[in-house]
């Protein structure tokens, strides 16, 4: 019981806690139900299992927390939860997700397994529920849905500044596919002096050390270490340099996973280590920039074309064979270089848009702990 009085309840009293029964592999493109896995993304199937208000908890991975209505399938390693039927009057499924997303960082901290790391299911059905009154549930996620508003519009600016390089790149070059201006096309280990990966045996992490990169940093809108830093020895980072030594200007690419197929360019100074699920990728300077390749790879267009031909199910792969065969149109430098110039100036708007967003961030997170422990002042009831 709180200041405020509320009580407390374990989650596996209030809910029901299974998992789906499917391999990672069984998603396709083409069917009706979404199918969820243990990364942030979902992907589609023929057939369901649950249906109803749903919150699926990654059972190893980053442990994401999602909310989801309607009929749906998942992987055998994704946790399902769903209110038990003398338990529904008394719990709003919204605010339940919210205080769940809250307890993520908890879930690494408990999880289990010496490379895998795992969370169990009894630690899930013993995780405590602060819970107030319904209508105090329903209050306290009207507030958060509207910090979760500003959150929204903030990724949709930044979606905006990615539209706009796209539509730029365009301007310049034509659709890549096409090739209707006929610049030349050339295999990747031709535009490119080192084609290599990084370590297919993923080291202990630990809270200092060498920073140490995976496909999380990687995102759509750039490389982003420090939104989640991980760290190595320094033993292992040097024996792992050997091979794949990243530089300031190299191009990152991730190769096998969820988010196959996206590209950043490196803007940072100092060294780290990167996991096989990353490609490096360092253009040869009188062929190709840096910041034309990483357009280039992203173009949604170019994106498709590269995972189509890749065999597999949910799970999409690339190897460093693969990469260094793939196609790249290659327009005079001169012209590549020009389209570089503009890639800085957005990558410096993008920097300032991700303060904003980490600020928000903490804004929002701040909010949800004061929520939970009753120390929000309610204006008027939720309409």
């Amino acid at each position: 019981m709180n200041s405020q009085g509320w009580q407390a309840s374990h989650l596996g009293e209030l809910c029901s806690i299974k998992t789906g029964k499917l391999d990672v592999n069984e998603g396709n493109a083409q069917g009706h139900f979404p199918f969820f896995t243990c990364s942030d993304e979902h992907y589609w199937i023929d057939t369901w299992a649950f249906e109803g208000e749903s919150i699926l908890v990654a059972g190893n991975g980053e442990f994401s927390v999602q909310f989801y209505s309607g009929k749906f399938n998942a992987y055998q390693r994704t946790y399902v939860i769903q209110p038990k039927v003398d338990a529904a009057s008394s719990i709003y499924m919204r605010y339940l997700y919210y205080v769940v997303s809250t307890k993520v960082e908890l879930f690494k901290g408990m999880s289990q397994g010496s490379i895998i790391k795992y969370l169990r299911l009894p630690q899930l059905e013993a995780l405590e529920i602060p819970l107030p009154p319904v209508l105090t549930q329903r209050r306290i996620v009207a507030i958060l849905e509207k910090a979760e508003a500003a959150r929204e519009k903030r990724r949709q600016a930044n979606q905006l500044t990615e539209q706009f390089l796209r539509s730029a790149f365009l301007e310049m070059f034509g659709d890549p596919l096409t090739n209707r201006k006929k610049w030349d096309i050339s295999p990747m280990e031709k535009v490119c002096s080192k084609i290599t990966d990084g370590t297919h045996f993923s080291p202990p992490p630990q809270e200092s050390g060498v920073p140490y990169i995976t496909a999380k940093h990687l995102k759509q809108t750039g490389l982003d270490f420090f939104l989640d830093p991980t760290y190595i020895s320094r033993e292992r980072h040097e024996e792992i340099y050997k091979r794949c030594d990243p530089v300031k200007g190299d191009v990152l690419y991730i190769k096998d996973g969820a988010t196959t197929g996206i590209a950043a360019v490196n803007r940072y100074d100092f060294p780290f280590s990167m996991l096989s699920s990353l490609a490096l990728l360092r253009p040869e300077p009188q062929i190709m920039n840096s910041g034309y390749l990483v357009t280039y790879l992203n173009s949604p267009r170019v994106k498709e074309n590269i995972l189509r031909q890749m065999a597999g199910g949910a799970i999409k792969r690339l190897t460093v064979a693969k990469i260094k065969h793939l196609s790249v149109v290659s327009p005079p430098l001169e012209l590549q270089s020009r389209f570089a110039a503009l890639v800085d100036k957005v990558e410096s708007l993008r920097a300032k848009q991700r303060e904003s967003e980490k600020e928000l961030e903490n804004l929002f997170n701040s909010l949800m702990q004061k929520a939970f422990k009753g120390e929000l002042e309610f204006a008027s009831e939720p309409k």
